[in-house]
């Protein structure tokens, strides 16, 4: 299965009643993902999925100020699901507009990232083919924060392991 980070956006009112009530923002977060209308035009969803470390390196060498594991308030004891304000969501859509993806590229280092042991630590066998998927990964990002943001939203983050 994998670690991985997804995800969803959310209404002000979901994520105040999330940060009140964790039991109801688990269970209501797993009903969105399981229903049988997902996914929802209405509702932003994406992410970097198992690349999410490999992107948090390359973001770590630009100005863009996003820490998947730091970033996004924790809701559940176990670390598993964040809640991210409508404003964090905003403000990290423009960084990652303003941040092309040539810009992280320049950083991608399979070398660097084997030693450094990050997740999933493929980087050696087809480099090429992992920054293919770390571009995609990204532009599903991108379009994501840009999405959640145009429509004012916020965002529950899931991270799985």
């Amino acid at each position: 299965m994998g670690v991985s980070i997804s995800f969803i956006s959310a209404t002000t009112e979901e994520l105040d009643r999330a940060e009140q009530d964790p039991s109801w923002a688990d269970e209501y977060v797993y009903e969105l993902y399981d229903s049988d209308d997902f996914p929802m035009p209405d509702r932003p969803h994406g992410g970097p999925d198992k690349a999410w470390a490999g992107l948090q390196f390359l973001i770590d060498e630009t100005d863009v100020g996003l820490e998947f594991l730091m970033d996004g308030l924790p809701i559940l004891e176990d670390g598993t699901l964040f809640v991210w304000s409508a404003e964090q969501i905003e403000s990290v859509a423009r960084q990652l507009r303003a941040t092309p993806w040539e810009q992280l590229a320049a950083h991608y280092d399979p070398e660097r990232m084997t030693k450094a042991d990050v997740y999933p630590n493929t980087w050696r066998f087809d480099p090429e083919a992992d920054l293919y998927w770390l571009e995609r990964a990204y532009e599903e990002l991108v379009a994501f924060f840009t999405e959640a943001a145009e429509r004012g939203h916020g965002a529950f983050m899931n991270f799985s392991f």
